[in-house]
């Protein structure tokens, strides 16, 4: 019998299908997302309706262009790969253009499978964590309960309290949380700086290991050369801060889309599950 509190297989994002796959979704994210004229769109588009720039086989006609034609917003979007679960599972590879009762559930389930599909992908993190081995039990049961419930039908999903179900794992996280930012080296007062407004804020160089920065605001925020080991950034908003050269090759819970929407290079160290965004480049 396999030990239930065993960490997860080094592949699990991908084993799970946390990694977006274009070429097997429908264009969910160009069609059923809304996004206003900004500097992360050069238009304005409702929900529902399709992109200009998707066409007919539902790839993008600017996808290598998309920064120099307005479209920032889309390069930083990452979906954990629920475009490619609710056009080949939920719906069975059916896509939206074959009739209108298809097309509207098919975006509202999109959204909620997003959410399931971040969820699995911090519970697969946290079980990579050998401090959180003594959540390894409840954090399995968890994941293996998100990922049924993703398999759900079209209906039930969108029946689901999904911000009921979040809660009850962010307990876990939270958990998670606080044994791996405890092995942060003795003597340091990690720093609890939840949901705190760092917009701009001068961290260049900054000892961030072990800090609580869950939700924090760090837009713009300078943190050339800082260490984010052990760091805590589930939720911070990291758009256009400065990571040149930062260390977040074990903050904890960071995302693709996080790190799409910062600025970093070559130096810029993160975690093995991530990949470093072609726009650093240039």
């Amino acid at each position: 019998m396999p030990d239930e509190s065993a960490a997860a297989h080094p592949d699990s994002f991908s084993d799970l299908g946390l990694r977006a796959d274009c070429g097997d979704c429908f264009g969910l994210c160009c069609v059923a997302l809304p996004f206003a004229a900004s500097v992360d769109f050069a238009v304005n588009k409702d929900a529902g309706k399709p992109c200009g720039n998707l066409q007919e086989d539902f790839r993008c006609g600017i996808h290598s262009r998309l920064r120099e034609r307005g479209f920032k917003g889309c390069t930083v979007f990452d979906c954990f790969g629920a475009g490619q679960k609710v056009s080949q599972v939920t719906f069975g590879g059916e896509d939206w253009r074959g009739s209108g009762g298809t097309a509207r559930e098919m975006f509202g389930v999109f959204p909620v499978m997003r959410q399931l599909h971040e969820l699995l992908w911090y519970l697969a993190e946290a079980l990579e964590r050998p401090a959180a081995r003594p959540l390894h039990r409840d954090l399995r049961r968890a994941l293996d309960a998100t990922e049924r419930l993703s398999r759900e039908s079209a209906a039930a999903l969108l029946e689901l309290d999904v911000a009921a179900h979040r809660q009850e794992v962010n307990v876990l996280l939270l958990r998670t949380s606080e044994l791996v930012r405890a092995k942060a080296p003795a003597g340091r007062k990690a720093k609890d700086r939840r949901g705190a407004d760092l917009m701009g804020a001068r961290l260049k160089g900054a000892d961030l290991r072990g800090a609580n920065l869950r939700g924090a605001y760090l837009i713009a925020a300078d943190l050339t050369g800082a260490d984010l080991r052990l760091t805590d950034l589930i939720g911070a908003d990291l758009r256009d801060a400065s990571l040149v050269g930062a260390d977040l090759s074990d903050s904890l819970f960071l995302t693709q889309a996080q790190v799409n929407a910062a600025k970093g290079d070559g130096r810029t160290k993160l975690p093995r599950s991530l990949t470093r965004p072609g726009h650093w480049d240039r």
